[in-house]
C-alpha cells in the first residue's frame, strides 16, 4: 500500500499521544513493506529529517496558531497528497474532518480516521471551539470510510451519539526495564524517589490537582511533572509557582532514553488525564512496570484493569491513594507485576501495527461502503475477536 498520515505534528514523536501513534504505525507498516508518507510540521525534529525508519517525512506550512495550527497544516497536507496519489489516506484528529472532506471530494482515495477522544471538553477550548469539535465529530462519522476509535468507551460514544460504527484499536507499549538509571542524577533523582506525571500541562491533565495533592502527604519523595505548555499557557506558568520544594517541572523531556529512566525509576506513576481515550503516557508507565495511580474515568479504567489504583478528582482522595502505596510497598509490587502483565496480553505494538493494516487493506478494497457494524482490531481479552 501507498499510505499517507495526516493530522499530527510529525514524527519522530515530540509532542502528545497522535504523534506516538503516527510513530509506531508508520513504522510498524514500512517494516512491513509497504510506502508510508508522514506529513510533519516545520521544526519537529532538529534539521527537518526527511526519512525516519524507512517513513517517508514531508513537510508543510501552517498557521501557527493554537486554533488554526491543526486545521492548517492538514489543509496543506492534503492538498500535496491528492497530487500524489496514495492509496490510503489514515487522518489523526477528528478536527481534520474538514481537510478529509477536501479529499474525498478531490479524488475517490478512501480514508481512515482515528477520532482520538472528546476534545470538545477540553477546558482551553471556548464555546466556537466546542461547537466546531462536535460539528467535527459529525462530519468524521459521514466522512471517514471507516472510523478508528482507541478506546472502547470512545466507540460506544460515536455508537450512541453520531450512530457511527467504529474499529477499535487502541496505542501499544513495550515492557522494558531501567538501562541506565545513572541519567536520573541529572534531574536530582533517585530509583523509587519519586511519583512521576508524564503529560502536557493542560488544565484537563490535572498538574495542579497532583500538586496540592501531594502537599497534603507527608513523604522525603519527590513529585516529578514532566511535560510543556503550549503558546505560552498562563496554566503551565501557574504550576511553576509552587512553592513545595519537593515538586519538580523539568518541563518537556523528548529523549527516549531519559524517558524511559524517568518511568522505570518512578515509585509511582499518577495519571490525571480525563478527556482522552487510550493514553500513550498510560501505556508506557505499565509497559515500564509502573505503580500507577490513574483517574477514575472509564478510559483510564479501561486501560489499566486491575494495575492501578484510581482516584476521584478530589486532591483529599489522590493524597489518601499516595499515603496507601507509600505504606504497602507489597501493594506497590503487585500494581507493577499486574501493570507490566497488562501490556503483554493487551496492547503490543505489533497487534496494533496489524490491526491499522487490516484496516487500511479493507477501505483500499471498500469493505467499509456498506457501513458494517462496529468491530475490534485488537482484542483486549481473550473473549473478544478480530474482525475482518
Amino acid at each position: 500500500m501507498k499510505v499517507a498520515l495526516l493530522g499530527t505534528r510529525g514524527v519522530p514523536a515530540h509532542y502528545g499521544g497522535f504523534e506516538t501513534c503516527a510513530e509506531e504505525v508508520s513504522r510498524g507498516l514500512a517494516a512491513r513493506g509497504h510506502a508510508v508518507t508522514v506529513y510533519c510540521r516545520y521544526g519537529n525534529a532538529p534539521g527537518d529529517p526527511t526519512t525516519f525508519a524507512d517513513v517517508t517525512l514531508r513537510y508543510v506550512r501552517h498557521i501557527d496558531h493554537k486554533v488554526l495550527g491543526t486545521l492548517t497544516h492538514t489543509v496543506n497536507s492534503t492538498l500535496d497528497a491528492m497530487r500524489r496519489r496514495p492509496d490510503v489516506l489514515l487522518y489523526f484528529n477528528a478536527a481534520n474532518a474538514l481537510p478529509a472532506l477536501a479529499a474525498k471530494l478531490l479524488s475517490r482515495v478512501p480514508v481512515v480516521l482515528n477520532v482520538d477522544g472528546l476534545d470538545w471538553k477540553r477546558r482551553k477550548w471556548g464555546w466556537a471551539g466546542r461547537a466546531y469539535y462536535q460539528f467535527a465529530e459529525w462530519l468524521s462519522a459521514k466522512v471517514a470510510d471507516r472510523i478508528v476509535t482507541d478506546s472502547r468507551a470512545i466507540q460506544a460514544y460515536y455508537e450512541d451519539r453520531w450512530n457511527a460504527p467504529s474499529t477499535f484499536i487502541p496505542y501499544g507499549a513495550y515492557v522494558e526495564g531501567p538501562r541506565a538509571p545513572e541519567l536520573l542524577a541529572e534531574y536530582g533523582l533517585e530509583p523509587d524517589s519519586y511519583f512521576l506525571n508524564v503529560s502536557r500541562l493542560e488544565p484537563e491533565n490535572n498538574a495542579d490537582l497532583m500538586i496540592e495533592a501531594f502537599a497534603q502527604v507527608e513523604t522525603e519523595k519527590k513529585l516529578v511533572i514532566v511535560g510543556s505548555g503550549t503558546y505560552g499557557s498562563p496554566y503551565a506558568a501557574g504550576l511553576k509557582r509552587t512553592a513545595d520544594p519537593r515538586v519538580v517541572l523539568p518541563g518537556a523531556v523528548y529523549d527516549p532514553a531519559r524517558v524511559r529512566e524517568l518511568y522505570c525509576g518512578a515509585y509511582a506513576y499518577v495519571h490525571g488525564n480525563e478527556v482522552g481515550g487510550t493514553n500513550p503516557g498510560l501505556l508506557r508507565a505499565m509497559g515500564h512496570g509502573s505503580c500507577v495511580l490513574t483517574l477514575a474515568v472509564p478510559f483510564n479504567v479501561e486501560v489499566a484493569g486491575d494495575a492501578a489504583l484510581t482516584f476521584d478528582r478530589d486532591p483529599a482522595d489522590l493524597a489518601a491513594k499516595m499515603r496507601q502505596v507509600l505504606a504497602d510497598p507489597g501493594l506497590v509490587r503487585r500494581l507493577r507485576q499486574n501493570a507490566r502483565e497488562r501490556i503483554r496480553t493487551a496492547y503490543r505494538r505489533d497487534d496494533v501495527v496489524a490491526g491499522y493494516e487490516r484496516v487500511l487493506e479493507m477501505a483500499i478494497a471498500g469493505a467499509y461502503r456498506g457501513r458494517p457494524a462496529s468491530d475490534v482490531g485488537v482484542p483486549l481479552s481473550r473473549e473478544e475477536t478480530v474482525a475482518g
